[in-house]
C-alpha cells in the first residue's frame, strides 16, 4: 500500500472516531445532596436522566455524586454557573445568596398544592425566575416542587404560638423571616445537616421536606410532625440544573437527548411528589412519631404573619419582588 493511500485510511478512521457519538464520550458530573441508592426521589430524578441519557446513544455518560461526596449542598450553584460541575439537584433558594429572586421559591403559602404547582411552573412567575438562572448561566433540565412539614422534639408545631420558643431550621431566609415574626430562633443549615442539629440540640424543631424527612431519618430525633395535610405552608422549588456552559459544549443531538431525559424524570417527580407526603406520614406513625394536622385557622394565622415579614421583605428587598410575587399570586 503506497504511503499516501495508507495516511488517507488513517485520517479517515480518525476522522469517525472524532465525529461519531458512540466513540466521543463525554462525561458529566452530577453532584447533590441527597442519599444515594436508598430510594430518594430526588437521587432518583437524577439517576433517571442518566440512564435515558445513556440510553439515547449519543455519546454522553453522566456520573452521579449523591450525598454531598462532590460539593456540600450550599456550595454546588456556584461551580455549575462557571462551568467546573455540570448537573445538581438543588433546592433552588440555596442559591439565593447569589440571586435574591430565588427565595420566591421558598415563600411561605405561596404553593398551595402539588397540582398547583405544576400550574406555576407554566406562568409567568417561572418564566422571570429561569431568565434569572439563564442570565446567570444554568438552564433547568426538570421542575420539582416538593411539599415539607413542620417538626419538633419539645413540642407539636402547628399554629404560631407553637412555634415561640424554639430553635427551627426553615431551609430559606423568607421562611425563616414568618418563624422570628413568630417569636422562633433560627439555626441555618442544609437540610443533609439537620439530624445532627436535633441530636446535638441545636436545633429542637425544624422545616424540610416530606422526602428529607424521610431519607434523613429524621424519626430518630423528632418527637412530633405536622405534615403538609390539606393545609400546605411548605413547599420548596428543588429542579435539576445544568451549567450552561457544560450545554453548550454539545452538539445538536446530545442538546435533544438530555433534554428529552429532563423530560422524562420531570415526569417522574410530578408522579410521585404527593406521594411522598403520603408516605412520610406512614413511616412516621410506625416509628411511632405522633403526627398532628394543621387546621384552617393554624394556616391562616401563619399566613397573615408571613404577609407582615416575609412578602413585605422580599418586596422591599428584591428588585421587582413585589412584581414576581403578584405574578406568583396571580396562578390559581
Amino acid at each position: 500500500m503506497k504511503i499516501k493511500q495508507y495516511l488517507t485510511i488513517v485520517f479517515s478512521i480518525l476522522f469517525l472516531l472524532t465525529t461519531n457519538n458512540s466513540f466521543a464520550q463525554i462525561t458529566l458530573k452530577a453532584s447533590h445532596q441527597f442519599p444515594g441508592g436508598k430510594g430518594d426521589a430526588r437521587d432518583e430524578m437524577v439517576q433517571i436522566l442518566a440512564k435515558e441519557v445513556e440510553k439515547a446513544n449519543v455519546g454522553i455518560k453522566i456520573q452521579v455524586f449523591p450525598g454531598q461526596s462532590l460539593y456540600k449542598a450550599m456550595e454546588q450553584y456556584k461551580p455549575l454557573i462557571e462551568g467546573q460541575l455540570d448537573i445538581t439537584s438543588l433546592p433552588l433558594d440555596y442559591a439565593a445568596g447569589f440571586q435574591p429572586a430565588y427565595s420566591a421559591t421558598l415563600m411561605p403559602g405561596l404553593v398551595k398544592n402539588h397540582s398547583h404547582a405544576a400550574r406555576l411552573n407554566v406562568s409567568p412567575f417561572m418564566k422571570d425566575i429561569k431568565k434569572i438562572m439563564n442570565d446567570d448561566g444554568a438552564i433547568v433540565l426538570a421542575d420539582a416542587w416538593l411539599a415539607g412539614a413542620f417538626a419538633s422534639k419539645t413540642k407539636c408545631i402547628t399554629n404560631p404560638e407553637s412555634a415561640k420558643g424554639q430553635v427551627t431550621r426553615a431551609a430559606g431566609k423568607m421562611f425563616e423571616a414568618m418563624l422570628v415574626g413568630a417569636g422562633a430562633s433560627i439555626s441555618s443549615m442544609a437540610s443533609s445537616e439537620v439530624y445532627q442539629g436535633l441530636q446535638s440540640g441545636v436545633l429542637t424543631g425544624v422545616n424540610t421536606s416530606s422526602e428529607s424527612f424521610v431519607s434523613f431519618k429524621l424519626f430518630e430525633q423528632v418527637k412530633c410532625i405536622t405534615p403538609p395535610g390539606k393545609f400546605a405552608l411548605w413547599f420548596m422549588y428543588q429542579p435539576v440544573i445544568m451549567s450552561k456552559k457544560s450545554f453548550d459544549k454539545l452538539n445538536d443531538k446530545q442538546k435533544e437527548a438530555i433534554l428529552a431525559a429532563g423530560k422524562k424524570a420531570e415526569a417522574y417527580m410530578t408522579k410521585a411528589a404527593a406521594g411522598l407526603d403520603t408516605n412520610m406520614e406512614k413511616v412516621f406513625k410506625e416509628k411511632g412519631v405522633q403526627v398532628v394536622q394543621m387546621t384552617e385557622a393554624d394556616y391562616k394565622a401563619w399566613l397573615a404573619i408571613a404577609k407582615q415579614t416575609s412578602y413585605k421583605q422580599f418586596a422591599e428587598k428584591v428588585k421587582d419582588g413585589d412584581k414576581l410575587i403578584a405574578k406568583a399570586l396571580a396562578v390559581k
